[in-house]
């Protein structure tokens, strides 16, 4: 049975997204991670290849993980394609009947949201275009030459160049939205449309089947005077009511112009009734073209008007001396998002601002001030005779001797794939750090150039003090041992995208916009 399912449940989808976002029962939250890409794929940071979909993947994605950050409701908002306005272009108008058996002149869409029929401006000002300059000498219209700048509720042209553009004004990017949400293809549409006082003006000044716009399709034949004359008044009949335009001829006795006088209210389908309106039809026919609103008037559902069925999500990750779960000084070449992770040990839902992914290790002895770890080496700790606990090394902080690392399968014998190698050399079993080993193991870690270093397993609490100075270390640390912050394997890993890595550092921040398209 042939079917479709139409834009209007990805639009209802994405707005139930925002929706969850804020709702204080679930918790988002971005992510980064995979500080070995190359070993994966030597060639990843030139092309790196796509995520897989699995579950398997999954947990590989989350033994990878280095932190998380919240993402509260003032970081989620729908966003449409952008467009930005350009002069010599030739951008569609509004119709809300492009289909794949009717597509959009201009840009050959096959449905009204990938047609070009709206754009931003120079000012972050949003204007839709409701007629391009078609007629019939321009029959897929012609260049917008004025860019528009105006604010005013009812549509008009944009400047003098005699271009024919008409653009309806709809909404203004708050500056703060700017920061956060526009992006070289999305922009941003306003929160809470229906409600808003920022966007009142215009959302109140629609009105329901009001015609702003016909075109002329065909100018006639013997239509009116020589020399060309004025009627008024011609009514536009179909469902609704009150709508009426001006048609001029010109000397040549065909149409020159329709310009719409009274708007009128509740039209879904319309038409120019020249009878009515005292214009002679001649021997040929003129022919007219009535664009029929949207839903409830220009400026009434904005998300519906653009086709909103995108969400961008943003995160700022920067560097915190209160909260260091964001590491400096490796790698990061995945970024994703999470929903409803859980604490760490524990059913409740993830809380916390920010969150590491990592273990992490208080270390103590001759040289640990001086000592260095290189970066996604193997760092050994034997916990008991023939058993070895096993990390690699995502960094290490010489004033306060933290090292963090991660551990995935490949530590338990397995290859990057999952598949089983033979004879591996720590054995089968992910052993976890600990400060009580058993008969023939020991605290020592190694290895490290320099020093002799061990668990302090002396060392508990969040912070430290060291000459006189507070140094906070992110992580909870019980005998010289932190666990990650959040619990792997929980929630739903709702997106990954694999990056070129780069290398974070002391003084960097990143902003993360993931689009999510429904």
């Amino acid at each position: 049975m042939a079917a479709i399912i139409t834009d209007q449940i990805r639009i209802l989808n994405a707005k139930n997204f925002v929706s969850g976002v804020s709702s204080s029962t679930n918790a988002y939250y971005s992510f980064v991670g995979l500080t070995n890409p190359t070993d994966i794929a030597t060639d990843w940071n030139t092309t790196p290849p796509s995520p897989k979909d699995s579950f398997l993947e999954e947990n590989d994605y989350w033994d990878n993980m280095i932190a998380l950050k919240k993402i509260t409701s003032s970081d989620v908002k729908q966003v449409v394609t952008k467009r930005v306005w350009s002069s010599g272009t030739t951008y569609d108008m509004y119709r809300g009947d492009y289909s794949r058996t009717n597509t959009a002149p201009v840009s050959g869409a096959t449905n009204l949201y990938t047609a070009t029929y709206y754009v931003i401006n120079s000012d972050y000002r949003v204007y839709e275009c409701l007629q391009n300059g078609t007629d019939p000498d321009n029959p897929n219209g012609r260049p917008s030459l004025d860019e528009p700048t105006f604010t005013d509720l009812e549509p008009r042209s944009a400047g003098s160049s005699g271009d024919n553009y008409i653009w309806k004004y709809l909404y203004t990017i708050k500056p703060s939205d700017i920061v956060k949400f526009d992006s070289t293809d999305f922009m941003p549409v306003p929160t809470d449309w229906s409600t808003s006082g920022d966007n009142a003006a215009v959302r109140d000044n629609a009105v329901d089947g009001s015609i702003k716009i016909v075109t002329v399709t065909n100018r006639g034949v013997s239509i009116g005077p020589v020399g060309g004359t004025e009627y008024r008044n011609v009514p536009i009949k179909g469902d609704g009511s009150g709508a009426e335009c001006t048609i001029t001829t010109t000397n040549d006795q065909q149409v020159d112009t329709i310009v719409i006088s009274k708007q009128g209210s509740g039209y879904t389908y319309g038409s120019v009734d020249l009878e009515a309106g005292s214009v002679p039809t001649g021997s040929t026919r003129p022919l007219f073209d009535v664009i029929i609103p949207p839903q409830g008037g220009h400026g009434s559902n904005i998300y519906r008007e653009l086709g909103a069925y995108n969400v961008l999500l943003y995160s700022r990750i920067e560097n915190d001396n209160e909260n260091p779960d964001f590491i400096t000084g490796n790698d990061i070449a995945r970024v994703g998002v999470v929903c409803n992770p859980q604490q760490f040990d524990s059913t409740s839902l993830l809380s916390a601002d920010k969150a590491s992914a990592l273990g992490a290790l208080r270390l103590t002895g001759t040289g640990y001030s001086s000592a260095t770890f290189t970066a996604d080496s193997y760092v050994t700790q034997t916990i008991a005779t023939g058993s070895t606990a096993v990390g690699r090394v995502v960094n290490y902080d010489q004033t306060t001797g933290v090292l963090k690392y991660w551990q995935d399968k490949t530590l338990a014998g397995f290859n990057t794939v999952g598949t089983a190698v033979t004879n591996p050399q720590y054995g089968f079993n992910r052993n976890a750090f600990t400060a009580s080993p058993s008969t023939g193991g020991s605290v020592e870690i190694v290895p490290s150039s320099g020093s002799t270093l061990e668990i302090d397993t002396g060392f508990t609490g969040l912070s430290t003090v060291l000459n006189n100075r507070t140094y906070y270390l992110g992580q909870s640390f019980i005998e010289g041992i932190a666990n990650p912050e959040v619990k792997k394997y929980s929630g739903n890993i709702i997106f990954v995208d694999n990056r070129p890595a780069i290398t974070r550092s002391t003084n960097q921040k990143e902003d993360i916009k993931i689009v999510l398209q429904f």
